[in-house]
């Protein structure tokens, strides 16, 4: 009789991992099928709802597989009820899996409709920096709600999977919590997606360093520096220290060419000339241009080229154009009027010398 129902149990459990396997197979070719046919089509979004649920789709119908192949012959089985708790976990695993890839798809379709392209995309990139923000609050929330239902299958944790759902609720938990450093950061993410002091694609200086906010998560942010390095800071960095945000309200920006030159070049050859530079230039946005003698002293003065941008990018461009032709004008016109510090015979410092 024992023979008996073992050989009916093993032929149920054989063939069950018989029709998982032929079901595996069946369902990657249809996918392979539904994704030749997405290929063809215009739209981008078909083909990632397709990546985005392939995964999470296969475990709900293997779930639903190996739920029912249980209950029909493997009743009898020692390890039914492991098996019964572990597919229940796997059902909880798989919701909260498919709860965090609908996260994603809103995301997605609500990030099809911001164009960060265009010259003026500063509403653009400040909901792209809220989205991302409360997206990743969002998948933080899931995640703590599906490990405490996990819990909560287990006799022993499940007085810790209700006091994380029931005791205080989340907003206890984090209030209870708020105190660590860990969770502090985490609230400050949440702070800097509503108040917003820096947003992606900001223009950032910041430990000294030029860059561009590239990732803001909810506890650390990645400044992408001019040469291409990272430049890793929690968030509460840029709610406790002083930095420079040069695309707050604008990308529009200022900048400055500085040359120190004698008293004898005359301004007025420069003011001449740097238009000339301007003109038609893509980097110049023809809002400011100004020419000014901002400082002296009893050897040079300074000279100092103004010019405005659309952004910093094309500023530097622009001013590293005009301060290689503006000496190239000095150097083929008035080559005596470089600023100079002259020394007499004996090695003395002449102050007095023309050029000086």
């Amino acid at each position: 009789m024992n023979d008996s129902a073992n050989s009916v149990n093993f032929m149920a459990i054989s063939l069950m991992a018989i029709v998982i396997v032929v079901f595996l197979f069946v369902y990657m070719f249809i996918y392979k099928r539904l994704k030749i046919y997405t290929r063809k089509t215009l739209n981008q979004w078909d083909d990632f709802m397709l990546d985005l649920f392939k995964i999470p789709l296969l475990w709900i119908l293997v779930w639903m597989m190996i739920k029912s192949f249980a209950h029909l012959f493997l009743k009898d089985l020692t390890v039914f009820k492991y098996l019964i708790h572990a597919n229940n976990i796997v059902l909880i695993l798989s919701a909260g899996w498919i709860l965090i890839k609908f996260v994603k798809l809103g995301a997605y379709f609500l990030q099809k409709k911001l164009n960060v392209t265009v010259s003026d995309n500063l509403n653009a990139r400040k909901r792209l920096t809220q989205l991302t923000v409360f997206q990743n609050i969002a998948d933080t929330i899931i995640v703590i709600i599906t490990v405490s239902f996990v819990l909560m299958t287990f006799d022993g944790a499940r007085v810790i999977g209700k006091s994380l759902l029931t005791s205080a609720g989340i907003a206890g938990i984090i209030i209870g919590f708020a105190a660590q450093k860990s969770i502090g950061i985490f609230l400050a993410g949440i702070q800097i997606a509503i108040t917003q002091p820096i947003r992606l694609d900001d223009v950032v200086i910041v430990e000294g360093e030029w860059g561009r906010i590239e990732e803001i998560t909810l506890s650390y942010v990645v400044v992408r520096i001019w040469d291409e390095r990272r430049l890793m800071l929690p968030v509460n960095y840029f709610l406790e220290k002083p930095f420079q945000n040069w695309t707050r309200t604008s990308a529009d920006i200022l900048g400055t060419v500085f040359l120190y030159v004698g008293y004898d070049l005359p301004v007025q050859a420069i003011r001449d000339f740097v238009p000339s530079i301007l003109n038609n230039n893509p980097n110049w946005d023809g809002r400011v241009f100004n020419v000014q003698i901002t400082n002296t002293n009893e050897f040079y003065k300074e000279m100092r080229i103004l010019v405005s941008s659309s952004d910093a990018s094309k500023n530097w461009d622009l001013r590293t154009e005009v301060r290689e032709k503006v000496i190239d004008f000095i150097q083929a016109n008035y080559p005596e009027c470089f600023a100079k510090v002259r020394l007499n015979s004996d090695n003395k410092l002449q102050t007095g010398a023309k050029g000086v």
